[in-house]
């Protein structure tokens, strides 16, 4: 049983070509081209593939991206912390006033949460000011209509406007405003102006007198520092003698002390 391997052996050392020496005869062009071409073909092709599968994913981290987590809304501080944790990098690219949003909390993000990111990546926050603060202008002296320009210039809007009466300071001019000037208030916020109305002795408001019999109304007139002026009759049957029917000035009307008032008073023929 042994004879037969023996001589096949045999055969091979008595110098049989092989199956390389087959197709690629000793010192052939074929040969020589073989190893002058395709073995360095075979060893860049090996080359390659160990650069792809095994050399750039350790260098490009690949097949390590996660989902980026949402930072919008959280505080700075804590975000540095999950940042730090997760292998990446951060800077805040912006900072802007935002009303509704406390100071240092994440407004906007890039990129946005969800998306794929790598360890290394560097993450871009805006984060918030806060509620902008304005301080209030100087107004007083000013004309209310100054007063309304200057605050509209610090983005503020006037609010309310209370008179005063003085004697020492010009006719409607602010007197003061409230915030005062100087107080730091939100952007857009009201502020409410006290405005002279003029001096104290000089004015009085007109009183409703018709209706009234002419005794009362010019009882009035006087308590209110007004005089009567003429008293025109106009016959009305639908009116008691002496009632008065029409007043010169309107009810509510700002009158300088002293004033003449002229009434109409119902008359029977």
């Amino acid at each position: 049983m042994d004879r037969p391997r023996a001589s096949r052996l045999k055969g091979v050392a008595q110098g049989q070509p092989d199956r390389l020496s087959r197709w690629f005869p000793h010192r052939s062009l074929k040969r020589r081209l073989v190893f002058w071409l395709g073995v360095p073909l075979l060893t860049l092709l090996i080359v390659a593939l160990v650069a792809d599968k095994i050399v750039m994913p350790i260098v490009t981290r690949q097949g390590a991206a996660f989902p980026l987590p949402d930072f919008v809304g959280k505080r700075m501080a804590e975000a540095q912390i999950s940042v730090s944790e997760l292998d990446l990098k951060y800077e805040v690219s912006s900072e802007e006033y935002s009303p509704d949003v406390p100071a240092g909390v994440i407004v906007r993000q890039y990129p946005k949460g969800g998306t794929k990111v790598k360890p290394d990546r560097t993450i871009k926050f805006v984060t918030s000011l806060g509620q902008k603060m304005v301080p209030v202008p100087e107004l007083s002296g000013k004309s209310v209509r100054q007063a309304m320009l200057d605050l509209e210039t610090a983005d503020l809007t006037m609010g309310e406007i209370q008179w005063a009466l003085s004697d020492t300071l010009p006719e409607r001019v602010v007197v003061f405003s409230y915030p005062s000037a100087g107080f730091e208030v939100p952007l857009g916020s009201m502020v409410n102006l006290m405005v002279n109305r003029g001096r104290a002795s000089t004015f009085t408001f007109m009183p409703e007198l018709v209706g009234m019999t002419l005794d009362k109304a010019k009882k009035l007139l006087e308590e209110k520092g007004l005089k009567l002026g003429v008293a025109s009759r106009r016959n009305d049957e639908n009116y008691l003698p002496g009632t008065v029917l029409e007043q010169s000035e309107p009810e509510g009307a700002e009158l300088d002390a002293g004033t003449e008032v002229d009434l109409v008073v119902s008359a029977i023929k």
